[in-house]
């Protein structure tokens, strides 16, 4: 009996995901790798842990679904403290790319929200921890994992080391009490900025609404995006985009000479009056914007003739997390049904799901289609029928740096 109590008290010492009480916040010291784990030693490590997701915090929709929905979900579920910081994610992977040149072994950041030219750079700099969505139960139950929009982000493969978190699609919004009939090709766009000068504007490129504003007009103006996808592709000759902006530009708000800073700041000028169209990701914004009393009950939404952009955006973990296990532990839980339809539902946050329908069961597909999408949210065969790819991380930087050259200094 003695020597089976030593045993057992051996294997318990031994243990690198037995929980701790003297310091929950310290991770625990495991051997190995955190991917030899099984998720039940995942789960534990992750208990009384508190875990801090660095995303963007412009809105006001999506901050609230975070704290007030996401965040008691998963301390009831894994006993996990989730804590949300604002930071535009240009900043936090420039912060992070500094710790990893500083050899910082342990940072503050546990999980990020990226996708495009900032996991092109996370790459790079090899500052990210994974693969890590093999080990997550919701992601091999709910995720179709053939997606292309899943395997690669803006033609860069995943390789795991993001886990999708929603599917949103481009929009422009309008003031239908101001607008009768919303510019649908660019063509027309230049036109109504002509008859109705300084009532549009679109963000600086630094912003990634006004980054992907200008992608339009490069699709739109070069013929197409198929042209882009290739993996040897180039931009080429940009010309007729920067042609285009600029004719665009003395029609702009404060006649171009200064944009908004970012999709916030045009939405503020859209809600006073300034502006009458603005636009953004998400198809279900205008709606949120409404309900929340920002945006006034007349505004409705529309798209391109030439389609709009769609994407899917992505959860990461740094390098350097403190927290890895229990960054699991809550991507895990955003990858769940329930959390993947109450961001759906306009109430809560109103975007698309990253999980694949079809792999639900009959109630949660009830409570999906029982979802009123709101009064300025376009239908999705609408928004399905003209919904566009994204290109290379690679050709947005180049695009980016070519704008500020071409338009903005100009």
């Amino acid at each position: 009996m003695l020597g089976l109590l030593v045993i057992l008290l051996l294997a318990a010492c031994n243990n690198p995901f037995k929980a701790k009480t003297a310091n929950p916040d310290k991770p625990l010291e495991v051997p190995g790798s955190l991917s030899d784990a099984s998720w039940d030693e995942i789960v534990a490590d992750a208990q009384g842990k508190t875990v801090n997701i660095y995303m963007w915090g412009g809105s006001d929709a999506i901050n609230r679904y975070i704290d007030d929905y996401m965040a008691p979900m998963v301390k009831q579920q894994y006993d996990v403290t989730l804590k949300r910081t604002p930071m535009n994610a240009p900043d936090f992977i420039n912060k992070l790319q500094v710790e990893k040149q500083a050899n910082k072994q342990e940072g503050v950041i546990d999980i990020i929200w990226i996708n495009g030219e900032n996991f092109l750079t996370a790459k790079q700099a090899d500052i990210l921890y994974g693969p890590f969505t093999n080990q997550l139960p919701n992601f091999n139950d709910y995720v179709d994992q053939n997606d292309p929009s899943i395997l690669y982000d803006f033609g860069l493969a995943t390789e795991g080391y993001e886990a999708p978190w929603g599917k949103v699609q481009f929009t422009f919004a309008y003031d239908s009490a101001k607008v009768a009939n919303p510019p649908k090709t660019f063509e027309e766009l230049l036109a109504w900025t002509k008859e109705n000068p300084g009532r549009f504007t679109y963000p600086a490129v630094q912003d990634f609404t006004g980054s992907a504003f200008i992608r339009h007009v490069l699709y739109n103006e070069t013929g197409g995006y198929e042209q882009y996808l290739k993996e040897d592709s180039t931009l080429g000759d940009t010309s007729k985009v920067w042609e285009y902006l600029n004719a665009l530009k003395p029609n702009l708000w404060r006649n171009g000479t200064t944009y908004p800073e970012n999709l916030a700041k045009l939405d503020q000028l859209f809600a006073s009056g300034e502006v009458w169209i603005t636009m953004g990701y998400n198809e279900a914004r205008a709606s949120n914007m409404i309900t929340d009393g920002i945006f006034p009950e007349t505004t409705r939404s529309f798209v391109m003739e030439s389609g709009t952009i769609g994407n899917t955006h992505f959860l990461a973990i740094p390098f350097n997390a403190p927290q890895k296990a229990g960054a699991l532990a809550v991507i895990n839980a955003l990858l769940s049904p329930e959390a993947q339809i109450a961001k759906y539902n306009p109430k809560q946050w109103g975007e698309g799901m990253a999980i694949d329908v079809n792999r639900l069961n009959d109630v949660d597909k009830q409570q999906i289609a029982a979802i009123d999408p709101g009064v300025a949210t376009l239908p999705m065969d609408v928004l399905s029928k003209y919904r566009l790819p994204e290109i290379s991380a690679k050709h947005v930087e180049q695009l980016n740096e070519e704008w500020l050259t071409n338009v903005a200094g100009r």
